[in-house]
């Protein structure tokens, strides 16, 4: 075999290859991008979630937090998720609106929703739905960027815009259920209050009716200062009947003193069995009412606290709302940014060229190696 005819092989071995991973797959990128791919529009808005109360842990955060209000954390995230959840696309396909509008016609089989018919799931569609929907969060600034693509303009603006309302209705469902729940808590223990002050009052009224007493305390208080009265007369009686047996011992009086001391002595005698001394005296009474009333204290305590803590509630829901605030509204495209087709195109080239040149240096080292 001459020199010349194994140049024209190798040459023609070089060829095939080339067209094979180079002119090909380059061909093949300009029929689709230049002629099949369609259209894409994209449609993006930004919003962030603010609280008066949470820290700001970011420097935009700390911009919010000097006009009063924070970022919210636990409901971006919450948002974010259900703009990228089943829930969220089912909202949007409601009446078929987002399969009508992914599956047109006009729309190449390449980038089409179930281009061929052959499948309806709702699973495939939502496989579908997460490439044209992405939710950005941004930690640093705490912004959250909401992208949507579509093959219209005004599909693309429309879909982006009640995926904002519906995260906005996501973070308002769940800062009303986080404030019915700790209103809610806080209402339930002043109600338990409420009842454990009734029943406590209740008990203490009944067994002033049922005793007799208002207060054993300060009717003891006053027996005693009645017993401390017949004592002073008692004295006095009995000094009067000593003084009198002394001077008139005959005297008619000394029967009448001696009289009024037996009636001051059983008297004293009775008091005091009033005061101390039996099952209902003033002081078994006042040991029964002062562990009613210190119960009925401690229920009305309780009540004020928990009054106290229903206040603090309120107070705290209403410091623990948080909102979507829209920095950038959805916007309607005006030009296709997608597909970037010359920058596909040259990707397939150079790509395509790097593949050729490793393949080509691979063959000719395998040719080596074998001669």
């Amino acid at each position: 075999m001459s020199f010349r005819d194994t140049l024209t092989r190798r040459a023609s071995r070089i060829d095939r290859l080339f067209l094979i991973v180079v002119v090909v797959p380059t061909l093949l990128s300009i029929l689709y991008f230049g002629l099949l791919a369609s259209d894409v529009y994209v449609s993006e808005s930004r919003f962030v979630v603010r609280s008066p109360d949470k820290p700001a842990a970011s420097s935009f955060g700390v911009l919010l937090k000097g006009v009063g209000v924070s970022t919210a954390g636990d409901e971006v995230f919450a948002a974010q998720q259900f703009v990228l959840s089943r829930d969220a696309l089912r909202a949007l396909d409601k009446d078929g609106s987002f399969r009508n509008a992914y599956s047109a016609g006009s729309i190449s089989v390449f980038d089409r929703l179930n281009p061929f018919g052959f499948s309806k799931s709702f699973e495939g569609m939502f496989s579908y739905y997460t490439g044209k929907v992405h939710a950005d969060h941004d930690a640093t600034s705490s912004i959250t960027t909401l992208s949507v693509r579509a093959f219209r303009p005004e599909d693309a603006a429309r879909f982006n815009r009640q995926l904002l309302d519906m995260a906005e209705a996501t973070v308002n469902r769940l800062n009303d259920r986080a404030r019915q729940d700790l209103i809610q808590t806080a209402f339930k223990e002043v109600e338990d209050a409420k009842e454990r002050a009734r029943v406590a009052a209740l008990g203490l009224s009944a067994f002033r009716n049922r005793e007799g007493v208002l207060d054993p305390e300060k009717q003891a208080t006053v027996q005693i200062q009645m017993i401390s009265k017949l004592q002073d007369e008692l004295i006095a009686a009995r000094t009067q009947l000593q003084q009198l047996r002394t001077i008139a011992p005959e005297n008619s009086q000394v029967e009448v003193l001696q009289a009024q001391i037996h009636g001051l002595e059983a008297a004293i005698k009775e008091q005091l069995g009033a005061v101390a001394g039996g099952s209902r005296s003033l002081s078994s009474t006042a040991a029964r009412y002062q562990r009613l009333a210190l119960e009925s204290q401690f229920a009305d305590k309780q009540l004020a606290a928990a009054m106290a803590s229903l206040q603090d509630a309120e107070n705290e829901a209403l410091r623990k709302h948080a909102y979507v605030e829209r920095i950038v509204q959805p916007n309607l495209p005006d030009y296709p940014i997608e597909p970037r087709r010359w920058r596909g195109i040259l990707s397939t080239l150079m790509f395509s060229f790097i593949a050729w040149a490793v393949l080509s240096m691979l063959f000719a080292g395998i040719k080596e190696h074998a001669q």
